[in-house]
């Protein structure tokens, strides 16, 4: 039986454990080359990810850049070309956690949070646009992939996690709009909101042992080989909420109740129309994504 991807390259940024690691482990499965990128301190998980697809067979390589500095990102993207002689698929994974009450949040813990997760994603995936568009424009087929992570934070919110929702939010916003402006080019951009324990998650509550079947990072990865595989050719500007067998389609913002008048509204008028509006409408959603219901 033929691999889905034999004879592209991938990067998977943040792919040392977690998400990450499940992920370049399928596409390694599926047959493409992949650049595990991780930042490497006295432990280098990206090296271990990558020693064992070889040892199942697959080829990798190593990156330990920091993908939040744009120079960095694009010495990853150029390690990809160069040593894999090219690169069709993005993997925006690499991300942080800084937890606070949003009175309590430093503005280090917004910076650090916002520049790995949101200016990260930008940073890989302006480096590879730049490379599919040049190719392009010197005639090449280009058919390549982006699929960046979002979180059930970002579409839905959460308490405590402002900076963190605020990052993923963009990045779902982001991937709709890069799926608009790249798709003449032949690339496809798509977004995980991805239920999983990893590093990042284990620790913020207790889990059955259920919820930790469910929650296992390897149920993500087959998602994610699926949308970097030409079968997925058609679907762009799309972010999918996963958790264990369980996908769904994250719905974008959309207008819902609506008034008008024919001329400016006054306050009087608001007083009145507002809270018709808010009755109307749908509430906001909880975490998975359901409307939620009153206390």
């Amino acid at each position: 039986m033929s691999k889905r991807l034999e004879g592209r390259v991938a990067i998977v940024t943040g792919a040392g454990r977690g998400i990450g690691r499940a992920e370049a482990i399928q596409l390694a499965a599926e047959g493409a080359a992949v650049v595990v990128n991780d930042l490497a301190g006295a432990e280098d998980p990206a090296a271990d990810v990558v020693a064992e697809i070889i040892a199942a067979g697959g080829s990798a390589t190593v990156n330990h850049d920091d993908i939040s500095d744009y120079a960095g990102a694009g010495r990853l993207v150029r390690q990809a070309i160069d040593e894999l002689g090219g690169l069709d698929i993005v993997v925006n994974n690499a991300g942080i956690l800084r937890d606070h009450m949003f009175v309590n949040m430093t503005e280090d813990e917004w910076d650090a949070v916002i520049k790995v997760h949101l200016k990260g994603t930008f940073a890989v995936t302006h480096h590879a646009a730049q490379h599919w568009r040049a190719q392009n424009k010197e005639g090449a087929r280009v058919e390549a992939r982006i699929i960046n992570t979002s979180s059930s934070s970002g579409l839905y919110g959460n308490v405590g996690q402002a900076n963190y929702a605020a990052a993923k939010a963009g990045i779902a916003a982001l991937t709709v709009v890069t799926a608009m402006e790249l798709g003449r080019y032949g690339v496809t951009v798509n977004a995980l909101a991805p239920a999983a324990l990893t590093r990042m998650t284990e620790g913020l509550r207790e889990r059955t042992e259920e919820e930790k079947r469910q929650m296992d990072p390897a149920n993500i990865a087959p998602l994610v080989a699926w949308l970097a595989s030409p079968e997925s050719r058609d679907v762009t500007g799309r972010v999918f909420n996963i958790k264990g067998g369980t996908i769904s389609v994250a719905e974008t913002w959309q207008a819902g109740a609506e008034a008008s008048v024919p001329e400016r509204w006054t306050l009087d008028e608001l007083d009145d129309a507002l809270p018709k509006l808010v009755a109307e409408a749908r509430p906001n959603s909880d975490m998975n994504g359901r409307p939620r219901t009153a206390d």
